[in-house]
């Protein structure tokens, strides 16, 4: 491992399928936690998690539910990303993806004005390319129905075969709030007993909505406009646990991200929507967020940055050699970790 985390992460150590096909329960992954104070890195089960935290300690979790964003044609298959903002509901952004028996890998090709027909009689146009691997497209019906109807979770290639869309549903995804491209997957070990037990220890939990695009794991591309909310009853319970000297914890990078674009001039934490092309990196740090559940993420993502901005460098490469060291599995079906301030 480097000093920007670049590090090779064996594949023995990725999740091929959920913990329940491998005889767990949802809460049952590992979790590893570190705290930054005294850079001290400890082994845990996630349901352990209530014992880990203090009464008035506020969790901010993500309710957005995932769509089933791919579909396959015969030879690529197309992943829908996210909306193209200030359009309808048929613009969208999508990675177009080479099939190869179980796996995908992007597809390079494509042109303006190429048209591909779809399951169920759609057409779908590429419109302009928008990044290296992105085309802003256009499906000629409206594209969650069809998704809905066509669609299957998105995969990659650790992943081994096609699992139901509920298996990239978290405990507190919401039909209103469907949207991400890819499971908000922090928050899958959550279950509703263990939710109780926080609640019933003191843990508050709030919400914030953010919609997740695509992710493919061979680009590490920074983060692009992804759709957001902060309620108004979230931004008050923030600041009212940090004006007591609780925790702000967030479950996700998600939640990082909709949090800090939602932070004022002055520091405090307003309520704000819509879209959000906020970046966290060590240099600009955080501003509402003292701690973060996410998942172990892969070497020279971008989300390193903003876990380096939350636990310090430090911090972060010694939790990440205990992960490699013992053996905790990478992606949305693995283990978790906590960063504690």
């Amino acid at each position: 491992m480097t000093g920007t985390l670049d590090f090779v992460l064996p594949s023995a150590l990725e999740a091929h399928e959920p913990p329940e096909a491998r005889g767990r329960p949802r809460d049952g992954v590992r979790l590893l936690v570190g705290r930054r104070g005294s850079g001290e890195v400890s082994h845990h089960v996630f349901g352990e998690l209530p014992g880990l935290l203090a009464a008035g300690d506020l969790l901010v979790v993500n309710t957005s539910a995932t769509l089933p964003a791919a579909v396959r044609l015969d030879r690529i298959g197309v992943h829908f990303s996210t909306p193209v903002p200030g359009e309808d509901g048929r613009s969208w952004l999508v990675e177009l993806r080479s099939l190869d028996g179980k796996t995908s890998r992007p597809y390079r090709g494509g042109s303006p004005g190429e048209w591909i027909p779809m399951p169920g009689g759609a057409t779908l146009t590429l419109v302009q390319r928008r990044t290296e691997r992105l085309w802003r497209a256009r499906l000629s019906t409206d594209v969650v129905p069809y998704l809905r109807r066509y669609g299957t979770p998105i995969r990659y290639g650790y992943v081994r075969r096609d699992w139901p869309t509920s298996t990239y549903q978290t405990a507190f995804a919401h039909d209103r709030t469907t949207g991400s491209a890819e499971m908000p997957s922090a928050a899958r070990p959550f279950t509703p007993e263990l939710v109780t037990r926080l609640v019933s220890r003191g843990v508050l939990i709030a919400p914030i909505t953010l919609h997740t695009g695509v992710a493919s794991p061979e680009a590490h591309e920074p983060p692009y406009a992804e759709r957001y909310e902060v309620p108004a009853e979230t931004a008050a319970l923030v600041e009212h646990v940090r004006a007591r000297s609780g925790r702000v914890i967030a479950v996700g990078t998600t939640a990082v991200r909709a949090l800090e674009t939602a932070v004022d001039a002055s520091g405090r934490v307003q309520a704000a929507e819509g879209w959000t092309e906020h970046i966290v990196t060590p240099q600009g740090g955080v501003r509402a967020v003292d701690g973060l559940l996410t998942g172990l993420h892969e070497p020279k993502s971008s989300h390193l940055m903003m876990l380096t901005a939350i636990a310090g460098h430090d911090l972060l490469a010694s939790t990440y050699r205990a992960a490699l060291k013992e053996g905790y599995l990478w992606h949305e079906f693995g283990d978790a970790n906590l960063l504690l301030p």
